[in-house]
């Protein structure tokens, strides 16, 4: 079994905790509201924001036996920058105040989930930032395209407030196959623990956030 596979298996849980938030079936099912889909757009912002900082502080951090991986940072940093801003416009388009998303609190598990990835980089080891990126990616290739019809065709809002989600449902199908390959040339035990570490923790609070959210009554 490769690293990758592995990795999938001992964090299934920890996914199915995620999948299961009974906001991702209302969404699903066409059933989700304006509010909620607006409301999932400044939870995004204030998790995407932190994409390049974080893969900054990674890169930074990553030891010289993982110059290869520092290099797939820098493409993953080229990718990603900027990505919030295409946020803060579906909000717009939604006409819901982008600006009062941008400088609202974020919900207690986007704020934890953030202030974690961030301390596992730097006081145990930068590799586990890589544990997020299955989060993320994994679940934008399995719900974000398929969620992002469904929303729009529910509430009838334009395709330009779903940017960010059909973006990421067929950009991060190509980070996939490219995360695949990286985590497969993983030789070190102690990092292949700290990705599933991070993934298991991620999932949970990614899984917390969206219970965080407001439902149709």
């Amino acid at each position: 079994m490769s690293f990758h596979e592995s990795l999938l298996e001992q964090t299934a849980a920890e996914r199915d905790y995620l999948l299961s938030a009974p906001i991702i079936r209302d969404a699903m099912a066409g059933t989700v509201t304006r509010a909620s889909y607006v409301a999932f757009l400044g939870q995004a912002y204030h998790h995407v924001r932190h994409t390049v900082p974080l893969l900054m502080a990674c890169g930074a951090r990553l030891p010289p036996r993982l110059d290869w991986l520092r290099t797939a940072v820098i493409d993953y940093l080229r990718e990603e920058n900027g990505h919030e801003k295409w946020i803060l416009d579906d909000i717009r388009a939604c006409g819901a105040d982008a600006d009062a998303a941008r400088d609202a609190t974020p919900n207690l598990p986007t704020e934890l989930m953030v202030a974690y990835v961030h301390d596992r980089i730097a006081r145990d080891n930068p590799v586990s930032f890589f544990g997020m990126v299955l989060v993320l990616e994994g679940t934008s290739v399995a719900l974000a395209t398929r969620a992002a019809g469904v929303i729009q065709d529910r509430l009838g809002l334009p395709a330009t407030a779903f940017s960010y989600l059909t973006s990421h449902g067929s950009l991060d199908q190509e980070h996939i196959e490219f995360f695949r390959s990286l985590m497969d040339r993983l030789d070190d035990d102690g990092d292949k623990a700290a990705v599933v570490h991070t993934a298991r923790v991620v999932y949970r609070l990614y899984g917390d956030m969206f219970r965080s959210l407001p439902r149709a009554a």
